[in-house]
């Protein structure tokens, strides 16, 4: 068994380029694959299915179209390795690109599908790995279409003759949720460099020289704040302007290495509903800390928990966020936040 991971296809009466259309298949319909073959001329790879319906159609559809059961089986227990992490933030493809079953891309063999630009998406989670030692043997995932020229500095950098920059020894990777609309499997890898983080709107420009890794709403109902892929054009839009929880991580070479930690200061916003503006509600001292993100409680009152290093153990650190009698949002830490000993 198999489903459609096409938005549309097409089961055909053969695999010849004149053959009829015998039915219209859509994201997530079923199908019982009978055999396949791969065409000579063209090396594509076609499946001989049938349809699962009332009065079931046989026929052929291009092998790109659809995933097997084993492979979205595959994809669901990566999901429920996380099945208790609320969503951390949010992201989009800036272009095509393939989800794989690990943060690996040499090679095509752990590839679950791809996806096209513009598709959305929930992030649980991230990796650094080191960044593979042989290109001839990468399946890059961010290959440029045939025939584009290099754009930009890098393409000005090239008829200089100067020395382009040091490229890094870590890559950046995200394990994703994919909502039912985009993908019948529910979980995956993307190389980080196809992902463009989808920060809400009300909060994007309160960026000051750290990088928004993770966010969720204090001010939300009893879903507790969990921020998921918009289903609106404008991925980062919200429907208000709300109180926020945010983990930042300074941009330096320094901490991008695979034992840097997730995020290095935690930053809240408050929302003042009679001026309709936000303020800083809470910044922390720099800190080693780690996701996941956790924002729990109902109604004005909730907490959220982080983790953080402290004498090279990880401790969950709590904090409380209450509003108070004027109305402003206070942040108490219910626990001791270890902070970074930095050199005099």
């Amino acid at each position: 068994m198999g489903a459609v991971i096409a938005k549309q296809a097409q089961v055909r009466s053969s695999t010849a380029v004149v053959a009829a259309d015998l039915k219209e298949v859509v994201r997530g319909d079923e199908l019982d694959i009978m055999d396949s073959v791969t065409v000579p001329d063209t090396g594509e790879r076609w499946l001989h299915v049938r349809t699962r319906d009332a009065e079931p159609v046989e026929g052929w559809i291009e092998a790109r179209n659809v995933i097997s059961h084993e492979m979205i089986e595959r994809s669901r227990r990566l999901a429920r390795e996380d099945g208790d992490i609320p969503p951390q933030a949010s992201g989009q493809l800036r272009a095509s690109t393939n989800i794989r079953f690990s943060p690996d891309r040499n090679g095509n063999d752990n590839i679950l599908m791809k996806l096209e630009t513009g598709s959305r998406f929930d992030i649980v989670g991230w990796k650094r790995v080191p960044r593979p030692k042989s290109l001839e043997t990468t399946e890059s995932d961010d290959v440029p279409k045939a025939g584009a020229a290099p754009q930009g500095n890098s393409a000005r950098r090239r008829e200089k003759g100067e020395q382009k920059e040091p490229e890094e020894v870590d890559e950046l990777w995200y394990k994703v949720g994919l909502p039912a609309s985009i993908s019948p499997a529910p979980a995956g890898w993307v190389f980080g460099k196809q992902v463009e983080l989808t920060v809400p709107s009300d909060i994007i420009f309160y960026r000051t020289g750290r990088e928004f890794v993770a966010w969720q709403r204090l001010d939300a109902d009893e879903s507790g704040g969990q921020q998921t892929a918009a289903k609106d054009k404008d991925a980062a839009k919200e429907t208000r302007p709300g109180s926020w929880v945010i983990l930042e991580k300074s941009s330096t070479r320094d901490a991008s290495g695979p034992d840097s930690p997730d995020f290095d200061r935690i930053y809240v916003l408050g929302y003042d509903k009679d001026r309709q503006e936000h303020y800083t509600a809470y910044r922390s001292p720099d800190v080693n800390g780690y996701l996941p993100l956790r924002v729990e409680g109902k109604s004005d009152t909730k907490t959220f928990t982080i983790r953080a290093q402290a004498e090279g153990q990880l401790k969950d650190v709590k904090f409380k966020a209450y509003t108070n009698e004027r109305g402003l949002l206070k942040i108490e830490a219910l626990s001791e936040l270890p902070k970074i000993n930095k050199p005099k």
